[in-house]
């Protein structure tokens, strides 16, 4: 179920906000963890029962880490724990892929394939399984107590805000929250405003630049020219951005509707002076799940150099196969880990000799190129779509006009100056001038705005076609 969609803006969303205020505050847990099965089972009936009973073989192994009294047999059974919800995502994500490539290979010594059946991929397996993980590590290091019931943790694990996308939350962030929280105006309203700000940024935004997107990338290789390589390049970078952190905020306002705080997911990634700052900025909750649960125990900063070096290809080398099983995401991983390489050899120094400007554009098309072996099929198609980008032909300004609608065109420098806008010194001033005001008045400010972009943006789904959120294929 998407939540840019009108069964659930219409009928799911009212239904269970309704629900969740009129059930006493004893059963409110229980509500939302119904619901969040009822909202997964929308979109992957086949796999709610693996869901939860891989949670609860979770809880089971917790209470077991946490309480037995041999550290050799807790690391054990950690191992254990970890391997299971591994080895799901390796069998239901990689299993084709591997299979796949094992096949080519095989090819070249004629030896017959071998065959597997489609493997359905679980919605969201990627995230809930790195939540999973979190989870049995924090508690094995005394980080966090296990959950206090299995009903306490399967809520952890299956709030469907946050089920299928993310944030990647982590237990002890949000224990507290599960067992006492609280409900304001204040808060539902911030919601409401959170939720409707990511829908503006889907619909309005990201959806209507995939019209420009979509036909540059489907393009013949004969037919696509210097102009419509980087017109498309940049279009989907903008794309991704507002279709992910469009999900992201709409899954912090509906949290925030229910009582939660979770994390912020992005914090103006664009504005970057270097790769380093971007995976600060970008995608926020993964790169603290990769810093802490693979960087620092193979060595993070506290190695040798080389070492350092090898620590940081391997963690953005599984970063970029946990987005697809695919070479291209495995060369997306490569392509962040080298530069981020070099930041730490040379460039975070010498970058300080240039002006903020010009490191800021630097690293947005660096970017852009990056995002081409993310959106392209094959190794071999990005290669060849780069390739137009510095050696295509130009394009007349008539088929130009002909291929890119003004609505499209108007959107991408709306997306543009968003992006870029927090960039400028004037929009210090801007939010200094918001701090005057009081609290009342900015609510019902955001209040009415949140109004005005939800009819827009349902005018706008009315005529639209379908368009998934891009990071639900991961």
């Amino acid at each position: 179920m998407l939540f840019s969609s009108f069964v659930f803006l219409f009928f799911f969303l009212p239904l269970f906000l309704l629900g969740y205020y009129l059930v006493p505050k004893r059963w409110k847990n229980a509500f939302i963890l119904l619901c969040s099965l009822v909202f997964y089972a929308w979109g992957a009936p086949k796999f709610v029962l693996l869901l939860v009973g891989s949670s609860f073989l979770d809880y089971i192994f917790s209470q077991q880490i946490s309480h037995h009294g041999r550290q050799k047999t807790k690391k054990i059974l950690l191992f254990f724990s970890i391997f299971f919800n591994a080895s799901l995502l390796l069998y239901f994500k990689y299993a084709n892929f591997f299979v796949s490539e094992l096949n080519h290979f095989l090819q070249f010594f004629d030896i017959e394939n071998i065959s597997l059946a489609k493997i359905i991929l679980p919605i969201g397996i990627s995230f809930f399984t790195f939540q999973k993980i979190s989870y049995l590590v924090d508690v094995y290091r005394k980080i966090a107590k296990p959950a206090p019931n299995f009903s306490s943790y399967l809520l952890y694990v299956v709030l469907f805000p946050q089920l299928i996308a993310g944030p990647i939350i982590r237990y002890h962030d949000i224990h507290l929250q599960i067992q006492k929280r609280e409900h304001t105006r204040e808060k539902f309203l911030e919601g409401v405003y959170r939720f409707c700000i990511g829908l503006a940024k889907k619909v309005l935004i990201a959806d209507i630049l995939a019209g420009l997107v979509n036909p540059i990338f489907d393009l013949p290789s004969s037919d696509l020219t210097m102009v419509f390589a980087w017109l498309g390049a940049i279009a989907y970078a903008l794309q991704i951005y507002f279709d992910f952190s469009g999900y992201s905020d709409m899954a912090i306002g509906l949290c925030k509707m229910m009582g939660f705080d979770i994390p912020e997911n992005f914090h103006m990634p664009y504005i970057s002076r270097n790769f380093t700052e971007f995976w600060r900025r970008w995608h926020i909750s993964l790169s603290q799940w990769m810093k802490e649960y693979l960087y620092i125990p193979l060595g993070g900063n506290r190695v040798s150099s080389a070492r350092m070096y090898l620590n940081l290809w391997i963690v953005f080398l599984l970063s970029g196969l946990w987005h697809g099983a695919s070479t291209t995401f495995i060369f997306w991983g490569a392509f962040h880990g080298f530069f981020l390489m070099l930041d730490k050899m040379f460039w975070l120094r010498i970058s300080e000799y240039f002006k903020t400007f010009f490191n800021t554009l630097l690293t947005f098309l660096l970017l852009c190129l990056s995002w081409i072996f993310f959106r392209a099929d094959t190794i071999a198609d990005a290669f060849l779509y780069l390739q137009k980008m510095f050696f295509g032909t130009n394009v007349s300004q008539t088929l130009l006009y002909d291929f890119a609608t003004n609505r499209s065109l108007f959107m991408l420098a709306i997306a543009l100056c968003i992006s870029f806008f927090p960039a400028f010194r004037f929009y210090k001033k801007i939010q200094e001038m918001l701090q005057q005001i009081s609290l009342h008045k900015i609510l019902h400010g955001k209040f009415i705005f949140s109004l005005v972009l939800l009819f827009m943006s349902i005018l706008s789904m009315a005529n639209a076609s379908f368009n998934p959120f891009i990071y639900f294929r991961f």
